[in-house]
């Protein structure tokens, strides 16, 4: 059993009453269905667990109904390795972030959690939001292993409308930042954000990576988005009473302005999200270009993000239209890769089977910013500022026939970098009795460099700042010339 959650435990137990996983999961979720019951009018919602079926060894996905839970939690639940439960309630019988209907706790996974981080962390919740820090009191903290989980259980479910969910999203990663500090709150130094569909390991279950059970414990009350709200920036912060952003613009005039998804959505009633062509747009031949791009960035993964590059990469896969079969094969390869990545909790082949989920249309316009949380992977933009793409290229090679015009060359020639070769010929000109050595120990550029541009003779006429320059060369002649026409005002 590791130090730190026998330390924690001790520490909470000593404060906090202990709560039973069965009875966690009734408080959470009061109004599952009965078993038999079917609302049609999705007035009633179910919580959606995952539990490790291990005679077939398989994960298996199960509706927590309300008359069956206690004999269901024994079954399913209790001493099972691998149990997972968001704090959402779905229709249907997928917990997929579509079907999420409401939210009844918004959930925090902390990592890298010992005493001295706990007692750090109840120096910070409950105090005044406009502290830098300062967290809200949760409902339940729950012993995970190595780190906690953060739960704050709302007193009225938040009704999960599209905008809400991505308010929810903004409000969540908000406050995952202010209580996730290295060497304060955590000993990780990778900040883990997280979706709001996140599942987490259940109360009751075993952590069989660290031989631990998830143990619960009620440290507050039951919370409102109020609440929440204070402890997050004005601009992360979720406003009910705009679930929707409804559009100005009539339907006359989004036939005229958009007369392509006019026909698609309104006459022909598709109304599923349209698909980007990536693999049409890719400069190359290589379709999956995109895809291979993502597969590169392996190596600046930090131990924390390892689960979500699996995530991404299925992700990136249904973008560009890459078989699964190949995905699963690369999944493969990036998995033995990761395992090399140091970090605490080990990466399983569970979280394989769990990332492949991401390969749905579900996820197929996950956003870049949302990527780079999940992953902590710095993604450079193409910067068009507000033009399209055919606008844009067009003023791109527009200055770059300019640019090419001036100099008297093209940039497809690739004459080296200009800094480059501009370096050794200012030297050049200030040195002009100078050697190779002496050029590389005043510059320090590589001798292979300098050799390469030693001869180097800029154009005569050159581009710069909006402005054309034209070189020209003094000869003896034109000294003369200048001296005889200017020798009055000498």
């Amino acid at each position: 059993m590791p130090k730190d959650y026998s330390e924690c435990y001790e520490y909470l137990s000593a404060q906090f009453p202990e709560v039973g996983g069965c009875e966690f999961y009734r408080e959470l979720f009061p109004d599952n269905e009965n078993a038999g019951e079917i609302y049609t009018d999705f007035s009633h919602p179910n919580a959606i667990y995952l539990y490790k079926d291990e005679q077939a060894g398989k994960e298996r996905r199960r509706i927590m109904l309300n008359d069956t839970w206690e004999q269901d939690y024994m079954d399913y639940v209790e001493q099972n390795p691998l149990t997972l439960c968001s704090g959402l309630v779905y229709r249907k019988r997928a917990n997929k972030l579509q079907n999420a209907q409401r939210m009844n706790a918004l959930i925090f996974d902390l990592d890298g959690v010992g005493l001295a981080e706990l007692r750090n962390l109840f120096l910070r919740f409950g105090g005044d939001p406009e502290k830098v820090r300062r967290l809200p009191m949760p409902t339940f903290l729950v012993l995970s292993g190595t780190g906690l989980h953060v739960y704050y259980v709302f007193r009225e479910p938040v009704d999960l409308y599209p905008n809400i969910k991505v308010q929810l999203k903004s409000l969540k990663y908000d406050l995952t930042f202010r209580m996730w500090e290295y060497k304060a709150t955590s000993k990780q130094q990778a900040i883990q954000y997280q979706s709001i569909n996140q599942c987490f390991r259940m109360v009751g279950s075993l952590n069989d990576k660290h031989g631990t059970h998830l143990v619960a414990f009620r440290t507050g009350e039951r919370v409102t988005l109020d609440y929440l709200n204070a402890y997050a920036k004005p601009e992360n912060r979720v406003d009910v009473n705009k679930p929707f952003k409804p559009s100005k613009m009539t339907r006359a005039q989004a036939k005229e302005r958009y007369p392509e998804w006019y026909e698609r959505v309104v006459v022909r009633g598709d109304k599923r999200r349209k698909q980007w062509d990536i693999s049409g747009k890719v400069h190359g031949n290589d379709p999956y270009a995109l895809y291979h791009w993502w597969l590169r960035q392996i190596g600046g993964i930090k131990g924390g993000h390892r689960y979500f590059f699996l995530m991404c990469l299925a992700i990136y896969a249904y973008k560009c239209g890459v078989p699964k079969k190949q995905l699963r094969q690369d999944m493969q390869q990036a998995f033995e890769d990761l395992q090399k990545v140091k970090h605490e909790n080990v990466l399983t082949e569970d979280d394989i089977r769990s990332a492949l989920e991401a390969y749905d249309k579900e996820y197929y316009n996950f956003t870049i910013k949302d990527i780079e949380a999940l992953t902590d992977i710095r993604i450079e933009k193409n910067k068009r500022n507000g033009r399209k793409q055919a606008v844009h290229l067009q003023g791109a090679r527009a200055i770059q026939e300019i640019n090419d015009k001036a100099n008297g060359t093209s940039w497809r020639l690739r004459n080296g970098r200009p800094s480059v070769r501009e370096q050794v010929f200012r030297w050049r000109e200030q040195h002009p009795e100078g050697r190779k050595a002496d050029c590389h120990r005043d510059t320090g550029l590589d001798p292979k460099t300098i050799r390469k541009w030693w001869d180097y003779q800029p154009p005569v006429a050159s581009f710069e700042d909006g402005h054309i320059s034209v070189k020209i060369r003094p000869s003896q002649e034109l000294s003369d010339m200048l001296v005889e026409e200017f020798k009055d005002r000498l």
